[in-house]
């Protein structure tokens, strides 16, 4: 019997690379074999892939049977093998034709019965097939939606091994009834909420519109009950929607964490807002076997909320420098390397002291000052220095709430719109670059670029620097910040006035 070959992917988050999948059948005692650097799921295939055969009216011969997943030095893990293993197998003893299944990409689980189950991560195995130059992929037909997303490719859905095994040109039967896939768990749709809805907090807003129009991380520090939730939650609603590109890529992580993923991207930008007991595996990914994204993953393209940072563990909150730098996440394994996009922006909120009183008027706080220091201990300098905007929330008394409640609201409409546009002018000033935010533009760019400021207008950050108020990064950070306060007032460039309200925004300091 001559040996069959197909394909399938390899996901290493969610980078996938292709496999060739190629069975043997041979006289010797009857064993089935699975080679190639295969974690246990891969193993297991055994048994459902010979039960699936068995159910589907087809029938593996009592011989040696080798399965190799090719390359071998490449970590292969999940049950998104099943279907192509299956179909070698099939091609190999005859029953299915092995030209057709050499130009096809399989994903897809089986059950016992023959089904294909809805499998985690169908979304970036297609893209990565398309990637990779390969015309037709075939998945399960529960992941037909997500699937359909990738342009450039054709993804035939079948609902059965039998119906797979039928399109490559088995002989079968096909007057069994359809069986019904199993459906996983749907992403919850984005809640909206309205910026108006927060009174009195005007100088609070702005810092987030800010925040919104140059992509800059965010700092709230104020008592409880003072609206740092509330702004932080209102972020999403105000940022411009997701690129094709930059939707792909949520839907994709939601993909790999076994969400199901419908048929229409959703533009709206994700928000994570992972508790203060997470582990660092939780926020950032992991896991003893198949490598899963975190929240920082989850959120990419997005916002990340860290409510009570303080109460996090140090270790969790220092693993976020690396991705706040370079927008990935990389975790590695022993035998592997895995990434997942992480250009979030941070929010941090957080209370003055542990008791929260702190500065708060008509409240007594009872925490001593070294209680204060190792409250906010936890929260390192490096990962402060690239904070961009900190800012103070205030309770708002209901003199100032009724005051705010007579006067009309900014509203997310029009707060998005501020954001479109600034960020509109920015892209402009930065087409033939890299770079379309300011937050992520480099600070060299910004000193020795046609577009540096005159030196009278980096006086503030000049004397800053002096005595000891900002670092390097520190001061490139205020002159992105300053550029941001530019744009939303649609001026050419900074000048003094947005360079000391930047500096103010990140360190309080009166220029």
């Amino acid at each position: 019997m001559a040996v069959a070959r197909t394909w399938a992917v390899s996901l290493l988050g969610l980078e996938g690379a292709l496999v060739e999948v190629e069975t043997d059948v041979s006289s010797g005692l009857p064993r089935f074999i699975i080679i190639g650097l295969a974690d246990r799921a891969i193993s297991e295939a055994e048994g459902r892939v010979r039960q699936a055969v068995v159910n589907s009216d087809c029938a593996l011969p009592p011989h040696r049977i080798t399965v190799n997943l090719s390359p071998a030095g490449l970590p292969k893990n999940g049950t998104a093998f099943d279907l192509a293993i299956a179909l070698s197998c099939l091609a190999a003893t005859g029953h299915v034709e092995s030209s057709s299944i050499a130009r096809v990409v399989h994903a897809g689980e089986l059950g016992l019965d023959g089904r294909l189950r809805p499998t985690p991560g169908i979304l970036p195995i297609v893209r990565a097939a398309r990637r990779a130059g390969r015309d037709v992929v075939m998945v399960p037909s529960a992941n037909a939606a997500e699937a359909s997303l990738v342009p450039g490719i054709r993804v035939v859905t079948v609902d059965s091994l039998r119906a797979a095994a039928i399109w490559h040109g088995a002989e079968l039967d096909v007057g069994d009834p359809v069986l019904e896939p199993v459906v996983g768990p749907t992403a919850a749709p984005a809640e909206h909420l309205e910026l108006a809805d927060v009174l009195g907090q005007d100088d609070a807003v702005e810092a987030l519109v800010t925040a919104a129009a140059g992509g800059h991380h965010l700092f709230l520090l104020g008592p409880p009950g003072s609206g740092k939730t509330m702004l932080a939650e209102r972020l999403p609603g105000i940022l411009p929607p997701l690129s094709t590109d930059a939707a792909l890529d949520v839907s994709s992580v939601r993909s790999l964490g076994g969400e199901r993923v419908g048929d229409v991207l959703d533009r709206v930008p994700p928000f994570e807002g992972p508790h203060h007991t997470a582990t660092a595996a939780a926020v950032v990914g992991g896991g003893s076997g198949v490598i899963r994204p975190g929240a920082v993953a989850r959120a990419s393209h997005g916002v990340l909320f860290l409510d009570e940072a303080p109460e996090f563990a140090r270790v969790v909150l220092d693993c976020l420098r690396q991705p706040l730098e370079t927008g990935w996440i990389t975790i590695h394994r022993a035998n592997a390397v895995a990434r997942f996009p992480a250009r979030v922006q941070l929010v941090l909120a957080a209370n003055p002291c542990p008791c929260g009183q702190y500065g708060a008027p008509e409240s007594a706080c009872q925490c001593a000052p070294s209680a204060i220091r190792r409250y906010f201990s936890r929260i390192s300098g490096p990962l402060l220095d690239r904070i961009d905007l900190q800012v103070t929330v205030r309770r708002v008394s209901s003199a100032a709430a009724r005051l705010a409640s007579e006067r009309p609201a900014s509203t997310s409409a029009h707060a998005r719109s501020r954001v479109l546009d600034a960020r509109g002018r920015a892209e402009k000033r930065l087409r033939g670059t890299p770079w379309s935010l300011n937050a992520h533009v480099p600070g060299a760019y910004l000193r020795s670029s046609p577009i540096a400021l005159p030196s009278t207008a980096l006086r503030p950050l000049d004397r800053g620097l002096e005595r000891g108020a900002l670092t390097m990064r520190g001061y490139d950070r205020v002159l992105r910040v300053a550029w941001t306060l530019a744009d939303l007032r649609g001026s050419a460039g900074p000048d003094l006035d947005d360079v000391s309200r930047a500096l103010f925004l990140r360190k309080g300091i009166a220029a």
